[in-house]
Parts: C-alpha cells; structure tokens; sequence
C-alpha cells in the first residue's frame, strides 16, 4: 500500500559510464563505482530484476538515465521489460549514440526521449565538458537534426538543460521554437557532495542569475525551470548497484540494494517530497503523447 508521499515517477542510474565529460555533473557516482561497483553498472539479469521490482512496488513511470545510458547494451531489453510491465518510459541521453537504427527499433516500447542540451556555442560546451570525451561538441545542425528525428519516430521530446555560469545569458528561444518540445526543463546546476564538488564552483550560479534565464524564455510555455531547492529531495532515483537514494541535503543518501530487501522496504528510508515534486510539475499527462 502506497503513502500520502509516494511518488509514481522513478529515475533508474543504470549506468555510470560516459562519454562526455561535464564538469558539473551531480551524478557521477564515483563514491559507488569506487566501494562497491567497480564496473559502475549492474549485470544485465540483475538490473532486469530492478526493473521489475520497481515496477512491482507500483511506480507508473520510469527514466533510463546515466552516465550514458545508451551505452548500455541491453537497455533496449530493460525497456521493454518496463513497457511489458505497464510503466511510461523515457530515456536521458547526450544524444551522441542516438542512431536512426535504435530509433525504429524501439518505438514500440520506449515513449519519451529527453535530450540534454546545455549550449548551442561549441566554446560554452567545450568550457562545460558538454563534449564526447571533453573534447569533440555536438553541432546545433547535429541537435536540430537529432530533435526532428525523435519526433519524426513518434517519440515524445523533452529537452533538458542545466543553467550554470556559462550560459545563463545564452537565449535558446529560437532553438526551443523550432525543437518544440513537449517539455523543456532548465535545471540550476546543482552542488552534489562527492559527486561534483571539485569541479563545480566555477559553474554555480545564483538565485538571480537563473530567474534571469526564466525570464528570458518566460514566453515558452513548455519551460520548467527548476531551481536547487526545488531539484533537492523531489525524485525519485535509483542508483547504478540497484539502491534508492535520495539528495535532499546536498549528498547522495543511498537505501538498502532493492535486490536484497525489495522495493517496498528499500524506499523507507528515503526523503522524498511528493509536494515538491508536485509543485515542479512532476505530474503530467506523460501517456498521451498526441
């Protein structure tokens, strides 16, 4: 039985691996790569397995995310498991490895794609790591090409994009027109202990900086801007070794692994808020994609 909290949106860190190397990214679990998952990703069998517990404990929808997650072999069987299993399904990616090929093969099965997209400059994305192997971009002809693919294929767009100190002042207005997303969220780069602190500081911005980025795109309406305090314990995320965890005070806070002690009891030792999620929008129409 569910809680007043619970919450039916789940992001499962399938994968630690990257081919990119953004600075301020807040979920390299190199803490968990480092004590207890040296690959940085679980067998194949046993991520299944999380996926069906997940699935099992009554999340509606769940996020394949990374790391890269494309990179993962077998992410088109974990996929289908959660379509088969009655979940909404979405992928995030960098866009990189996001072929024609893995396009068709899994329209029958995967609903949403979310691009990140944190810059259409190639110096900006340089400065940020916003690059495969920090060293080569990906054009704005390569992202307006990529978008039109994924709808071409019937997908749902989302477009993420992480406002940091290097382009807060950029305008994406033409860019978000064109792409015309289902959803575009704009995340306030967030300061994550062990996970980002050593590199972040030069991209952190303050409150006022990014309103003033809201601002600036306050005529698209599929903006979500969300700001640290709002990002801070309002999802629901499982780690690369099958753990809940939760950043509600700035560190990642892992539970039991879900494989185990389940879902159910792993998740009660978590901090998660269905208010915030909710008052971000957390709950939209994410079936209907017409």
């Amino acid at each position: 039985m569910k809680t007043k909290n619970f919450i039916p949106s789940v992001n499962f860190h399938l994968w630690e691996p990257c081919n990119m190397r953004c600075k301020f990214c807040f979920a390299t679990f190199q803490d968990v790569k480092q004590s207890i998952l040296p690959k940085g990703h679980l067998p194949k069998e046993e991520a299944l397995q999380v996926v069906s517990q997940l699935a099992a404990y009554g999340f509606e929808k769940i996020t394949f995310a990374g790391g890269e997650p494309l990179l993962c072999p077998w992410l088109p069987e974990l996929i289908k498991e959660a379509k088969l299993l009655g979940l909404t399904t979405m992928i995030v990616t960098n866009g990189s490895r996001l072929t024609e090929q893995f396009l068709i093969e899994n329209k029958n099965y995967l609903n949403w794609i979310a691009v990140s997209v944190d810059s259409l400059e190639e110096d900006t994305n340089l400065k940020i790591g916003r690059a495969i192997v920090g060293k080569r971009t990906l054009s704005n002809e390569y992202y307006k090409d990529l978008v039109e693919r994924v709808k071409y294929h019937g997908y749902g767009l989302k477009i993420n994009t992480v406002v940091n100190a290097y382009n807060y002042q950029e305008d994406f207005i033409d860019f978000i027109i064109d792409s015309h997303p289902k959803r575009w969220k704009a995340l306030q780069v967030l300061p994550i202990v062990e996970q980002n602190d050593l590199k972040v500081d030069e991209f952190i911005i303050t409150q006022n900086q990014f309103n003033e980025f809201v601002n600036r795109h306050g005529s698209v309406d599929t903006l979500i801007p969300e700001s640290n305090n709002t990002i801070k314990g309002s999802y629901v995320m499982v780690d690369p070794a099958g753990r809940f965890f939760d950043n509600a005070n700035g560190k990642h806070h892992y539970s039991q692994s879900i494989l185990e002690v389940g879902a159910k009891e792993a998740i009660t030792t978590m901090n998660y808020d269905i208010d915030k999620f909710t008052k971000r929008g957390g709950i939209y129409d994410w079936v209907n994609l017409s």
